[in-house]
């Protein structure tokens, strides 16, 4: 699981973003850890596909891929030096696989900025500071807080951002499901399905990953006892569902009508799975 820690200095609407993410937290019963730690939010990766697929295997279950978003304590100047609670700080973001850095780009009389300003470049300057400092350097999204509510934006500085940047309102919601899937994106991850009756899926594995090892993600047996593969491009299959009509016919059928256009591909061990294959893993 993708596990990505949202940092930022105080009050630039960080604990803010994360109270709203984890609105959005999967069910208890699929991810029953995702209640231990209360600053930790278990959410799912938006995605039509699985949708359609699970609606059209008429799934009991449906289980997306997620993202494990980790609200960590805030950062000062001077955190790689003990400062604040920077140990513990350091301690949880070296934890993760990727980092979201949370910028206040915002004026609001009502809200103080540690810094008495508010200078974008700056935060970033001294977040990084602090991370190189202590020796930890992780792929990273800037996350601007536009803040809808606030008296004025500053964007002038957009073009110098050091990074991948997104722009969110974490009060009002907008850009969320942007966020989880840039964040999915981050570490250049891809999913890909199994779909039936019982459940369809969404998976996660790295682009260029082989079958072996992407079928990892569904049990360590697959990868030293994988014999071959049966792909097909979730597309192919669910247009395969449709009998002249949108009403989805089954996982069953659908199968049959790939085979028999032969869209259903046998792959080995040397296959590099693709964003959006629905794969059948024979061991």
């Amino acid at each position: 699981m993708l596990k990505i820690g949202i940092v930022g200095l105080p009050n630039v609407g960080k604990s803010t973003l994360f109270n709203a993410l984890t609105k959005k937290s999967v069910p208890a019963e699929n991810y029953p850890f995702c209640t231990i730690d209360p600053s930790v939010g278990i959410v799912p990766v938006p995605d039509e596909r699985l949708d359609k697929l699970s609606a059209m295997s008429k799934s009991k279950k449906k289980i997306p891929a997620v993202v494990e978003f980790v609200d960590i304590a805030g950062l000062v100047k001077g955190a790689s030096e003990g400062a604040g609670l920077g140990n513990k700080f350091l301690s949880h973001i070296r934890e993760v696989d990727a980092i979201i850095e949370v910028v206040r780009i915002f004026e609001d009389k009502d809200m103080i900025h540690v810094h008495d300003n508010i200078d974008p470049l700056f935060d970033i300057e001294v977040i990084n500071f602090e991370l190189e400092q202590a020796g930890i350097t992780k792929p990273t999204l800037y996350v601007l807080n536009t803040s809808e509510a606030a008296e004025s934006v500053k964007k002038d500085f957009i073009s110098k951002l050091p990074g991948p940047h997104i722009e969110i309102d974490p009060i009002f919601g907008t850009g969320l499901d942007n966020l989880v899937q840039a964040s999915y994106d981050l570490l250049n991850l891809i999913t890909f399905f199994t779909t039936g009756e019982d459940e369809s899926r969404a998976w996660t594995t790295f682009r260029g990953a082989t079958a072996p090892f992407a079928g990892r993600a569904i049990h360590n047996d697959f990868k030293e006892k994988f014999i071959r593969a049966e792909v097909i491009n979730w597309k192919d299959l669910l247009d395969c569902g449709r009998s002249g009509s949108e009403e989805p016919s089954g996982s069953m059928s659908s199968y049959v009508v790939a085979r028999s256009k032969g869209l259903v591909r046998t792959e080995g061990k040397e296959y590099i799975v693709q964003d959006g294959d629905v794969i059948e893993f024979l061991i």
